[in-house]
């Protein structure tokens, strides 16, 4: 399963230098001073549910970093630690060595960040060059062929440091998830769809994903035993699609089944520790058991953090783990694909699927905002706002992924589960997927994500972040 925890290293970091008096330049006193300063702000206004630091307590010349030696002693216990990242603090000029053998030691994301140099005294001294320490930093990182983020000079408590270390959170549990990777395969892709051809060896050699693969017998005979046994668990779920849904008589013979499916597709992601699953829906499922379709069962497991994308897309499937990650596990992505454009608005395009969209993204309002079933799928628009839309997708052994974002405006009613998408320039976009190699299968989630992902392909040195559509 996804793991939206992350663990980062506070590293504060001074110059090797002679300790020298208050108030001259470079001295220890001001660095230690801001360095506990900075790491405790860091630890009391970010520690969460989500978010869990270690320090340098103890390390180094009053817990500061500042040469060979206490740079290993931090990795070690970072290591130890099982730290996902590493937030570097430059406390008056750094140390380019330290730094760097730190970050490749760990080998975890790390960013950079100078505090504002604020300290000036009337003989026109200073006791900090933090930012200016900070460009050496970086181009040690450089030689190391270490990848990493910063976040510009300023004060530890203004907007600018809470966006670009709130996003190095973020992009730090991308990372932690995506590597390794373990997608469920449930069946083959349908016949015709040749669009969703995926290339597993590659993504095995140049991601680490791991594809695991499900026949039919298996599920068949896992969800007929399911069926004969656990009534009580089946009559839990079934009692969830009638209390929140309205359904036809299609839907109604078929809801021992679809609570039987969320309880099958549980088991398969528990027993075998998948992160993410694409699961074939609407050829195989149909014809083995009955008439029962999976799709409105999609929707309950997603909003269970179970995801699962439709078609057999292990493309969308992925990116969906990242935003899902890029969010810390708090929202929910679901696949709408470009469908159908706008009949009066030139820049707006449907984003529709037949019936999967976890109920949590459901619009609180309007005469298409009921949730129903029919014949097991969900029928009702999704809530208004700004989304990001991304695919990941490959040419030729290149991988890259097209994150955009679009605001909700309102559009005819249709069936399915859909939201009407504005884009700045569609044509623009349209013309971007005929050109590949993106199909229209795209995942959407309430926010922005664009500044997230493109971080996250630092990261992820076989993956380029596609900024055609911004230009």
């Amino acid at each position: 399963m996804l793991n939206y925890n992350v663990k980062i290293g506070l590293c504060p970091l001074r110059r090797n230098t002679t300790n020298r008096p208050a108030k001259t330049f470079l001295t220890w006193v001001s660095a230690e001073e801001r360095g506990h300063r900075f790491v405790n702000y860091i630890k009391e206004k970010y520690t969460n549910e989500n978010v869990t630091f270690v320090d340098t307590e103890g390390l180094g010349i009053n817990d500061l970093i500042f040469d060979d030696a206490s740079a290993a002693a931090a990795a070690e216990r970072f290591k130890a630690e099982g730290v996902d990242a590493v937030l570097i603090i430059n406390c008056n000029f750094g140390n380019e060595e330290a730094a760097a053998d730190l970050a490749k030691a760990v080998g975890k994301p790390v960013c950079i960040w100078a505090p504002l140099d604020d300290e000036y005294y009337v003989d026109g001294m200073r006791p900090t060059d933090s930012q200016c320490g900070s460009f050496g930093l970086s181009r040690q990182m450089q030689r190391y062929h270490i990848p990493f983020s910063h976040i510009i000079s300023c004060e530890h408590d203004s907007e600018e440091f809470d966006e670009g270390f709130t996003r190095f959170i973020r992009v730090s549990c991308m990372v932690k998830n995506f590597t390794g990777l373990r997608i469920g395969q449930i069946g083959t892709r349908p016949a015709p769809f040749f669009s969703v051809i995926w290339n597993e060896g590659e993504l095995m050699e140049k991601f680490g994903i791991r594809i695991i693969p499900f026949n039919y017998a298996i599920i068949q005979n896992k969800f007929n035993e399911i069926l004969a046994t656990e009534f009580e668990e089946i009559a839990k779920f079934v009692k969830f699609f009638k209390e929140n849904y309205k359904y036809d008589e299609m839907t109604e013979v078929q809801l021992d089944k679809m609570g039987a499916a969320v309880i099958l597709f549980k088991k398969l992601f528990e027993e075998n520790k998948l992160d993410v699953m694409s699961g074939e829906c609407w050829t195989a499922f149909p014809q083995m058991f009955d008439g029962f379709c999976p799709c409105a069962v999609y929707g309950v497991l997603n909003d269970l953090g179970y995801i699962v994308t439709c078609e057999s897309d292990i493309h969308v499937a992925m990116t969906m783990a990242l935003l899902r990650s890029a969010s810390l596990g708090k929202k929910t992505p679901f696949l709408g694909e470009f469908t159908v454009r706008h009949p009066e608005n030139k820049n707006a395009e449907l984003l529709w699927h037949c019936g999967p969209f976890p109920l949590s993204v459901k619009a609180e309002s309007g005469i298409d905002s009921t949730a129903r079933l029919v014949n097991q799928r969900e029928w009702f628009r999704g809530k208004d706002g700004t989304y990001t839309v991304a695919r990941i997708d490959q040419e030729s052994g290149n991988y890259m992924v097209l994150p955009m974002i679009c605001k909700t405006v309102p559009g005819p009613q249709t069936h399915g589960t859909y939201i009407w998408g504005e884009f700045d320039d569609l044509k623009k976009v349209e013309d971007r997927l005929f050109d590949g190699p993106y199909i229209h299968h795209f995942c959407e989630m309430e926010g922005d994500y664009r500044a997230e992902f493109k971080e996250f392909c630092k990261y992820c040195p076989n993956l380029s972040y596609d900024d055609s559509v911004e230009k």
